[in-house]
């Protein structure tokens, strides 16, 4: 499974964390959230223990953007070995990326600090900060 992002630290003890992420189209635009108002992503998150993948796809993306989506493919997953400063540990997080079309907004993001952003593929690749959602994108979209 290739690795994108730091290198992995031998003296630390990483909790494995199985997220889901989707690059979801808007037309010919693409829908992101932007974390905190400092890291812009992908949508998406952990699995719930007991929790199927598409499941908790569909529930990260309400969750983080409102909107309701359709999971259309499985496109492929890389790992990251990152700090979680939410959960206060150091994650190998397993990221599983679909492709979906995002349907219309339901509601507001329940998740706190998330706001959604809809813009075209070309900037997207330019506000996103996680190599391994890049990559993906550029694969997705022939960048």
């Amino acid at each position: 499974m290739r690795r994108y992002g730091e290198t992995i630290n031998k003296t630390i003890n990483y909790k494995v964390r199985v997220g889901v992420y989707g690059i979801i189209t808007v037309n010919d635009k693409i829908l992101l959230t932007d974390q905190e108002g400092h890291e812009i992503q992908l949508p998406g998150g952990g699995v719930d223990a007991g929790e199927q993948k598409f499941h908790a796809l569909i529930r990260e993306i309400r969750e983080e953007t409102g909107w309701k989506v359709m999971p259309i493919r499985y496109i492929g997953l890389y790992q990251r070995f990152v700090f979680m400063p939410e959960y206060a540990f150091w994650a190998q997080k397993i990221c599983h990326i679909y492709s979906c079309r995002g349907i219309y907004p339901i509601t507001k993001p329940t998740e706190d600090g998330h706001v959604p952003l809809v813009t075209t593929p070309n900037l997207a690749i330019k506000l996103i900060q996680n190599s391994g959602d890049i990559a993906f994108l550029k694969q997705f979209y022939n960048i």
